[in-house]
């Protein structure tokens, strides 16, 4: 998006960006799985956007959050610019370890990436640890829009 500086994320930011995480998380619709995942987006610009999922009778056409915020993302004209992502599950389930994007949001992710020609860095949030990891680390060899061309 727009022009200007270009910003980078301090401790605050990071802090600012799980918070969202945590947010989306509780706006999730999850009746089936009573898994609620929430995903938050940093742009170079400062902006997130955010997604949580969405459940359906039919298993089959959930959507998982991150690929909710990337498509909310692209519905706001971002093409690009994307610093890092931050992915939380729901408080108290599962054995409290940091959750990754599955296989599909890695590379939904890496579409939106690749368009600015970034790397992402990854927050993977867990009851008592944010593990960080590249895009690159957890998609490596991605395809993208540069093999269609």
């Amino acid at each position: 998006m727009g022009g200007g500086a270009k910003m980078t994320m301090d401790d605050a930011k990071e802090a600012e960006l799980i918070a969202a995480a945590h947010a989306a998380a509780r706006q999730a619709y999850a009746p089936y799985s009573d898994y609620q995942v929430g995903a938050a987006l940093l742009f170079d610009d400062g902006s997130i956007v955010t997604g949580s999922n969405v459940e359906n009778a039919s298993y089959g056409l959930a959507l998982c959050a991150e690929t909710v915020a990337v498509a909310r993302a692209f519905g706001e004209g971002r093409r690009g610019g994307l610093l890092a992502v931050a992915v939380v599950g729901p408080d108290g389930k599962g054995d409290g370890a940091p959750i990754t994007p599955c296989g599909r949001c890695r590379q939904v992710v890496n579409e939106l990436a690749q368009l600015g020609g970034t790397d992402p860095v990854v927050l993977c949030v867990g009851a008592s640890e944010v593990r960080k990891v590249a895009l690159s680390v957890l998609l490596p060899h991605a395809f993208g829009p540069a093999h269609l061309t």
